[in-house]
């Protein structure tokens, strides 16, 4: 008896709020797997990304492609993941920000209530990021804050950084795919696979600070700490990873860590270039 070699598909929905679309910039250069792969290819055996909603990338537009929206959520009720990258506007009922004619805000609360799984891609979609910084007029929020205030109860996991590393979401991607939706995640919703400790600990200047050993203006050698690096208080696995093809990245440039997968990004940390006092 032949054995069933049906591929399960695993439909997505993206919506982009506030924010600069650098996440999808950054998910569209990915170089292994390569965004055509994850797109068109099993990202896992067996298993495929169906991509039935992207602004930004799908060929459609106006009625025919927001139409998508409402078919999805009718056909696939507790079956879509739903990815939001960008902060969401609620102030004034949410105007800021627009689909069609609605808000950013009436299509994400319609579509997470019968979503298998909502995941923040990026800063501002985890915690608002820039667009919710002060004075933040148009009172973005990030995705969990959201669903908590409307009490909407669905999964959800952050995949925090400004931008995103393409890994961080790939992985991601593929963590649910192959476990299902039960990942190890950190208290902020972020997955321990990539979050899962200090950029302080793995930074190749960290034999300078134990040194004593600090930099004092951009450029120096010896620690960043000084000049307001935020490695100490960063969980991500950039210095393993980098960006750019695995070239490069913040420190190894030669800037200090500006922290932008924390909550605290970019209010709490900032000015940037100035060490952190910490409070006794």
């Amino acid at each position: 008896m032949a054995k069933d070699t049906k591929t399960a598909e695993y439909p997505v929905i993206w919506l982009q709020g506030a924010g600069c679309t650098g996440c999808s910039v950054s998910i569209l250069n990915s170089v292994s797997p390569s965004i055509s792969n994850v797109l068109i290819d099993e990202v896992v055996p067996g298993k495929h990304v169906s991509m039935r909603f992207h602004a930004t990338i799908m060929a459609g537009s106006g009625e025919v492609a927001l139409k998508v929206l409402p078919d999805t959520k009718k056909e696939l009720t507790g079956k879509y993941i739903l990815i939001v990258e960008g902060a969401i506007p609620t102030a004034d009922n949410g105007v800021y920000c627009e689909l069609g004619d609605k808000t950013l805000l009436e299509v994400f609360k319609d579509m997470a209530k019968d979503a298998l799984a909502v995941i923040a891609i990026g800063q501002c979609a985890a915690f608002g990021g820039i667009p919710a910084a002060e004075p933040n007029p148009t009172g973005c929020k990030g995705v969990m804050h959201v669903l908590k205030h409307n009490n909407i109860k669905v999964p959800v996991i952050n995949v925090p950084g400004c931008p995103v590393h393409p890994d961080w979401f790939v992985g991601t991607v593929a963590s649910i795919m192959l476990g299902g939706l039960d990942i190890e995640v950190d208290d902020l919703a972020r997955p321990k696979l990539f979050y899962g400790g200090l950029i302080h600990e793995n930074c190749p200047r960290r034999p300078d600070f134990d040194k004593g050993k600090f930099a004092e203006k951009i450029g120096d050698e010896g620690c960043l700490y000084e000049l307001g690096c935020k490695g100490p208080y960063t969980s991500a696995d950039c210095p393993e990873r980098q960006f750019n093809s695995g070239i490069n990245w913040c420190i190894k440039n030669g800037s200090p860590c500006h922290g932008c997968v924390e909550p605290e990004f970019p209010d709490k940390f900032s000015p940037l270039y100035k060490k952190i006092k910490v409070k006794e």
